[in-house]
């Protein structure tokens, strides 16, 4: 029993999520805006879910503080989540609980045919964790809340030859904004994105230093991730804020820095210190050695020596 208790339910529709929201069946079958402020009483889904659509939620009560110079500030004007399709969601999790004011749910194929279908794919906040959620200023929020009030408008009243056009113009816009206000959520909160930084140099460290690479390979981002409590894409997102390079990059900046030190202190051949590093192949380790640095291990090896 408790093992079928834990598969999430999935909502295949729209339809399906209006019905379990307690809903009446949503005025598109591909797109829908569920707001506090309707006249129906709106029931949160218990349990963890997936949906088959993507889900954008403006929370009024978002809890978090950010860092800025030398101390904390709250951001209480609430805040975005965001999730994709086929993304497990919901659960235990205290914030996914609070109430949304607004709700948008977006089938892919309401996308179909417009660049949007491409390009939201690119946009890593759908693949954050709640706690990595967007926490908005006073004025963010009222930007924010405008563009949900645009597409409320579209959608009740003006169905028509360009709605589409409308709407999807707005998502793409309030999306442009969940971009450029996550960048200011990465510079206010640089203090504790640096403490980050340096633990996640800490875990490279402690992984080859331990030689789990040599039983687990190479590290993942994945791995880096889940070491820091993150989620992969944001833990990308904050390092290229930074530093200008995303996780994967900093994962060969070590193996390179890691190559370097065998190869100038050791005797071990390519293919060993290959093999220590968590390569399968060799010739995979002296490829990226070389791409990085413009030589080949031995031309490393015979230039330093």
């Amino acid at each position: 029993m408790k093992k079928e208790e834990s598969i999430p339910h999935k909502f295949e529709s729209l339809s399906d999520a209006h019905t379990a929201f307690g809903l009446p069946k949503p005025l598109h079958p591909l797109i829908s805006l569920i707001s506090v402020n309707t006249a129906f009483e709106v029931h949160r889904p218990s349990g963890i879910h997936v949906l088959n659509f993507y889900k954008i939620s403006y929370k009024p009560k978002l809890s978090g503080k950010l860092k800025y110079g030398q101390d904390y500030y709250d951001f209480d004007e609430g805040g975005l989540l965001f999730a994709s399709p086929n993304q497990i969601i919901g659960g235990n999790d205290h914030n996914a609980a609070e109430c949304s004011l607004y709700t948008l749910l977006i089938h892919p194929d309401f996308l179909w045919n417009y660049p949007l279908a491409k390009k939201i794919k690119q946009y890593g906040f759908f693949s954050y964790s709640t706690n990595e959620a967007l926490h908005l200023s006073d004025n963010e929020k009222a930007t924010i809340l405008s563009l949900f009030k645009i597409i409320e408008e579209e959608l009740n009243s003006r169905i028509d030859d360009f709605s589409q056009d409308v709407i999807i113009s707005q998502i793409e816009l309030l999306l442009n904004y969940a971009n450029r206000f996550y960048k200011r959520q990465f510079l206010t909160r640089k203090a504790v994105s640096n403490d980050l930084l340096q633990k996640m140099e800490e875990a490279l460290d402690g992984y080859f230093d331990n030689e789990r690479s040599l039983s687990k390979g190479i590290p993942t981002v994945q791995y880096l991730a889940s070491s820091l409590n993150i989620s992969p894409s944001y833990l990308s997102d904050m390092l290229r804020s930074l530093t200008g390079q995303n996780a994967q990059q900093h994962i060969h900046n070590k193996l390179i820095e890691k190559a370097k030190e065998k190869l100038s202190i050791t005797s071990s051949s390519v293919s060993e210190i290959a093999y220590e590093l968590g390569f399968e192949h060799p010739q995979s380790f002296s490829k990226l050695f070389k791409t990085k640095t413009r030589l080949s291990p031995l031309e490393f090896r015979r230039s330093f020596n």
